[in-house]
């Protein structure tokens, strides 16, 4: 392991083990703070994140986007600070913790047993999501997490999220789609993040006016099992509480062929997903190059 990558790791550990320890107004005013220390210096990730809002809001100026982005990386370090401090937090403090609008689609969804499959964008905390799904609900499901270097910081991330009640896949490897599958086909649940692909072999879709790359994963799982899909939006208030909505399902088209099909309900994903980042374009934490335009501005229309 490298000197930076046992740096990496060491920080996560710090992270994990003192900010849970913190009484919770504590640890939110130490990620603010943090926020804005990263905010002011201006880093590539900042600069990313300015330039993906400058596309999900194209008539803001530079000070809106400034505001933006100061308002992005708080909501960013908040995800943190509550993700370090999920394992810590009381089943009435997660129950609490979540308030989901429409939830009758994945309830209904899996009460006829067909399986279901929630798509999520990188909105708010998706890990308190699934926390409340597994302690509220009392629904185990099953995820994919990228697998991160150094090993020990995949390996740090995939216990937290198994101790919240998540089985976890690792994203490469070729099997996390047949257990996926299979998880589904016996009625249960799979959770996904899917607004940026990271195969290199995703679908591409229109986004917020020009083309963006996402996983071809959840449309294919709906239409191999023929589970439910449903979009899955979540955002910050000025309360402790995070809020979502769960979408309603996003259906296989009756012809075309797979590759056809595909486009079309991925398409519909990316719509769904961009109307919630619409209505709350700090709480999208993309600080990532997204747009094919950005990724390589040959493809690009811009």
């Amino acid at each position: 392991m490298s000197a930076q990558d046992r740096l990496t790791d060491a920080l996560y550990g710090l992270g994990w083990g003192t900010v849970k320890k913190l009484p919770e107004p504590v640890a939110a005013r130490l990620g603010r703070t943090i926020a804005d220390l990263a905010w002011k210096q201006r880093g590539k990730g900042v600069q990313r994140l300015e330039s993906n809002y400058a596309r999900v809001v194209p008539g803001a100026g530079p000070e809106r986007l400034a505001e933006l982005s100061r308002a992005g990386m708080r909501s960013y370090l908040r995800y943190w600070m509550e993700s370090f401090r999920l394992p810590a937090w009381s089943e009435e403090r997660v129950r609490d913790g979540f308030e989901p609008k429409d939830l009758h689609h994945l309830t209904e969804g899996l009460a006829a047993g067909k399986g279901v499959i929630l798509a999520l964008p990188h909105l708010a905390n998706w890990d308190l999501a699934g926390a409340w799904v597994t302690t509220e609900l009392g629904i185990p499901f099953t995820t994919v997490a990228e697998r991160l270097k150094p090993e020990s910081l995949y390996d740090r991330f995939v216990a937290y999220r198994e101790g919240l009640g998540m089985e976890v896949l690792p994203h490469s490897g070729g099997t996390a789609f047949g257990t996926l599958a299979r998880r589904l086909r016996d009625g249960g649940l799979v959770c996904l993040v899917a607004d940026r692909d990271l195969s290199a072999s995703g679908v591409e879709v229109g986004f917020f006016g020009d083309t963006a790359r996402m996983p071809a994963g959840p449309a294919l799982l709906a239409q191999q099992t023929g589970a439910l899909l449903l979009p899955v939006t979540l955002w910050y208030d000025e309360s402790p509480v995070m809020r979502g909505r769960v979408h309603p399902p996003v259906e296989v088209p009756e012809s075309g062929t797979r590759t056809e099909k595909t486009s079309v309900m991925t398409q519909a994903l990316a719509d769904a997903f961009a109307t919630g980042i619409a209505d709350h374009p700090e709480d999208w934490h993309m600080l990532q190059r997204l747009w094919l335009a950005d990724l390589d501005p040959a493809k690009g229309t811009s």
